[in-house]
């Protein structure tokens, strides 16, 4: 019976302090053996501005594609809002969308150009995640786009003293969609043990 109660015991402190994390963030949503290196995001047919967000995710070593990273984007909708939705008890951003990189490190995101929440000053933004193999995920500074009216010369000039400017998208107009590229180095600390 002694032993039964230090068993208890151990099994609630060890659920005390190691929360499963894997329920908080929503790059776990989607089983990773359904992902492509494709994927469009929710309502991306009726949106007027149409953004297509591709690029290339490195190694650390910023020449090495890097296979099967997944990546988690969401995003507010054309006017600066987050559309909330319920699954059970979740809540989750409507707008959102994973993928893995194939074995050239690519990815795709069919999505839209995001609005601005003029009332609260927000940029237009889309927020990403990336997850590695057997290491944590990683919350990437948001995109922002540099033809965002709220963007301004101060902005930038912050950014800039920041170094964080690779953070701003710059689309083009191709075949009447928005095309933006975004490529991305893992940090060191990700990388697989050799």
């Amino acid at each position: 019976m002694k032993n039964l109660v230090v068993a208890i015991c151990l099994i609630c402190f060890y659920s005390a302090v190691n929360p499963v994390y894997a329920q908080e963030s929503p790059i776990y949503d989607k089983a990773k053996d359904l992902l492509s290196n494709t994927d469009t995001i929710p309502d991306f047919r009726s949106k007027t501005n149409k953004l297509k967000l591709t690029g290339v995710i490195y190694q650390s070593d910023g020449v090495t594609p890097a296979k099967d990273v997944i990546v988690f984007i969401e995003q507010p909708d054309e006017n600066g809002d987050f559309d909330l939705r319920r699954s059970g008890d979740n809540r989750y951003v409507f707008h959102r969308s994973w993928v893995k990189t194939d074995e050239d490190g690519r990815y795709t995101f069919y999505t839209f150009v995001p609005g601005n929440d003029r009332r609260y000053n927000q940029m237009q933004q889309i927020f990403p995640i990336i997850k590695e193999a057997s290491k944590p995920e990683i919350q990437l500074e948001s995109l922002l786009f540099d033809n965002d009216p709220l963007l301004t010369k101060r902005c930038r000039k912050q950014l800039t003293k920041k170094g964080h400017t690779a953070r701003i998208l710059t689309t083009e107009k191709q075949d009447g969609i928005w095309v933006a590229n975004k490529d991305i180095v893992l940090p060191e600390h990700t990388e697989p043990s050799k």
